[in-house]
């Protein structure tokens, strides 16, 4: 029996790494870390490659609501023609229902090292508010 290799144009093409990376990198990102302290939630989330002035935190109708958006632009070039250029523009979004009695002000943000930590108390007072940004230090 003569057994032949079939080569699919198609297998090739989506094992290229402009797929297999953008894959990847969006499987890794925003890995999250919820740990129970006793009297709140730390919640950690992976953001690499995201700048403080790209990541914004919501809390509206119970829910918070993490957004990081970036662009980037990487150049390689020969001093008479583009050798390679490259844009990259994303974004991402994860939202943990934290409650409708907490306030913006009961939440507290940190962004260091590509790594945003927040700290939801369990208990808050039984005030509602709606659509409000959660300052990021």
């Amino acid at each position: 029996m003569l057994l032949t290799r079939r080569n699919n144009l198609f297998d090739e093409f989506f094992n290229d790494p402009f797929f297999t990376d953008a894959y990847h990198n969006r499987q890794s990102l925003m890995k999250t870390d919820i740990e129970d302290d006793g009297t709140s939630y730390v919640i950690e989330i992976e953001l690499p490659g995201f700048k403080k002035e790209d990541v914004r935190a919501e809390l509206k109708e119970g829910y918070l609501t993490i957004y990081a958006d970036t662009v980037s632009e990487n150049e390689e070039k020969d001093q008479k023609n583009y050798i390679r250029r490259e844009r990259y523009s994303g974004s991402v979004k994860r939202s943990f229902y934290v409650g409708t009695s907490l306030r913006q002000e009961d939440i507290k943000a940190a962004f260091e090292n590509g790594i945003l930590k927040l700290v939801v108390p369990k208990e808050a007072p039984k005030q509602i508010e709606e659509n409000h940004y959660i300052t990021i230090e």
